[in-house]
């Protein structure tokens, strides 16, 4: 498949907002003014989710297993807004992504479906757009990232007070933080001030990526046979390893041989 002249294929040297794409081993690749890969895809399976640390992300499923309403910020080539969209036909999508270029080149060269009644992908501020009274969700994605690290604006104590207002009773906020980012145990305090310290960190892989889901209500502390059960119909259902997902909660969060502290 041949690129347009202005989605580069290389690195530029001077522009650092280009978006480029790039191919290796069937694997095709979105960067944004970076080697740094910001979206994979494995092109003979499309829906599936080839960067490691999007996979811990749906572990939010351990706790809401049929999400009627995702909201994501932040796009990329599509691969979360496509899993949720193929995998749960209950669900509706909306991905909010403030780069028209990059929306354009996930519709095109990451496969993802044009817009219906269960996806509706579009170019807006995600700041602005969790700030809008009257939205409501079932779970909210943030994943947004420049060249360089986390957008800061995604990462403040009223954009997650915002993100715990717009969930619902049983709502549950999913971010991709950064291990090595300095202000990492910063930004977890702030998430874990606006939802009241109902936080839990997943461990999402080699680079260092990890997975905080947020949770607006209790939801009690519950025992491992239970969650490992809960992993193995959703393994069945979808095919990740949420069974390790579910050992590797013990990583970073509080629990005794019983149960899981949230």
């Amino acid at each position: 498949m041949k690129f347009p002249q202005s989605w580069r294929v290389r690195k530029p040297q001077t522009d650092n907002e280009s978006v480029y794409i790039s191919e290796k081993f069937g694997v095709r690749t979105l960067h944004i003014g970076s080697d740094t890969v910001q979206s994979a895809m494995r092109i003979a399976r499309p829906f599936d989710l080839e960067v490691v640390y999007t996979r811990s992300m749906m572990a939010f499923l351990l706790f809401n297993p049929r999400p009627q309403n995702v909201h994501m910020i932040g796009l990329g080539g599509g691969s979360l807004a496509k899993f949720v969209y193929h995998h749960f036909p209950q669900a509706r999508v909306t991905a909010v992504e403030v780069n028209p270029q990059v929306v354009a080149i996930a519709h095109q060269y990451f496969l993802l479906p044009p817009n219906d009644q269960r996806l509706n992908v579009m170019v807006g501020d995600g700041v602005e757009y969790v700030a809008r009274k009257g939205l409501r969700a079932d779970v909210l994605v943030v994943d947004g990232y420049d060249s360089e690290s986390q957008v800061a604006a995604l990462a403040t104590l009223p954009f997650y007070r915002d993100c715990a207002r717009v969930l619902g009773e049983q709502g549950i906020l999913v971010v991709n933080l950064w291990g090595g980012d300095r202000d990492f145990n910063a930004c977890v305090e702030r998430i874990r001030k606006a939802f009241d310290g109902r936080v839990l960190c997943l461990p999402a892989g080699k680079p260092g990526n990890i997975a905080a889901f947020a949770f607006k209500c209790d939801q009690g502390n519950p025992g491992w046979p239970e969650l490992q059960r809960r992993a193995k119909d959703l393994e069945r259902l979808c095919g990740l390893t949420f069974g390790r997902f579910v050992e590797e909660l013990k990583v970073l969060n509080g629990h005794d041989d019983e149960r899981l502290f949230i």
